[in-house]
């Protein structure tokens, strides 16, 4: 790592609020799996991205319960999916100025992989994952609480997902809850295409393909609820 980039990583340090005991693990949140080295398969950020989507969830369900007493499972469920979906981390991806220090081979830099809202909710993910690692939970929370804290303001205006809505079509009925099955997984490992089978119990599955497994799903339940009827299918421009 050049000594500018040393420093690029403390300023992104202090904007994140946290001063890691342990920089490598920042290091490698912000490596993609295109600049990983061949020999070292785990030289990425995808097993802190695994890691932060926990701590994310966990920390995003307990400000929600705690500042929505009232509100029910389904209502909370919604919101929920809405503060982790991937437009919104990479929102905040953006706040943090990832693009600028992601690294990446040149050939996704040069197809725009900085502001890939893929690639940079990913990373949003991996460097809440670094921080869980270095600094434990309490650390962690402090900081998706506050930056995720301006977003809830928008929540009752948010539109609700479809794997919200299609849980909630499935209970209306005492259905039980969809399941989601992932069929294929294709592409190189920093450009994957995941196919997704939602499956409800007494209703023919659907599938839906994505960039993640989230999109993937999301779009398998959009999918059958155009099916179904409980939603339109977008108009054609």
């Amino acid at each position: 790592m050049s000594k500018r980039r040393t420093s690029d990583l403390s300023q992104l340090s202090a904007r994140l609020g946290h001063d890691f005991a342990e920089p490598s693990l920042l290091k490698l949140a912000l490596t993609h799996a295109s600049a990983r080295p061949d020999s070292k398969p785990n030289e990425d950020n995808e097993r802190l991205e695994f890691l932060g989507d926990r701590v994310l969830g966990l920390a995003i369900a307990e400000l929600l319960t705690t500042r929505f007493a009232e509100e029910s499972e389904g209502v909370l469920a919604r919101w929920f999916n809405h503060l982790v979906r991937t437009e919104t981390c990479a929102e905040i991806g953006q706040s943090w100025n990832l693009g600028d220090f992601i690294i990446m081979s040149g050939g996704e830099a040069g197809s725009g992989g900085r502001a890939k809202k893929t690639i940079l909710a990913n990373a949003c993910e991996a460097v809440l994952g670094a921080i869980f690692a270095d600094g434990g939970y309490e650390v962690a929370r402090r900081v998706i609480h506050r930056d995720w804290e301006p977003y809830l303001g928008e929540l009752e205006e948010a539109a609700p997902d479809a794997k919200s809505v299609l849980q909630e079509w499935a209970q209306g009925r005492q259905l039980p809850l969809p399941r989601y099955l992932e069929i294929a997984r294709e592409g190189p490992d920093h450009a994957p295409r995941f196919t997704t089978e939602v499956q409800v119990e007494g209703v023919a599955p659907e599938r839906g393909e994505g960039a993640n497994k989230r999109q993937a799903e999301q779009a398998a339940a959009f999918a059958m609820l155009v099916r179904e009827g409980v939603w339109r299918p977008p108009a054609n421009d």
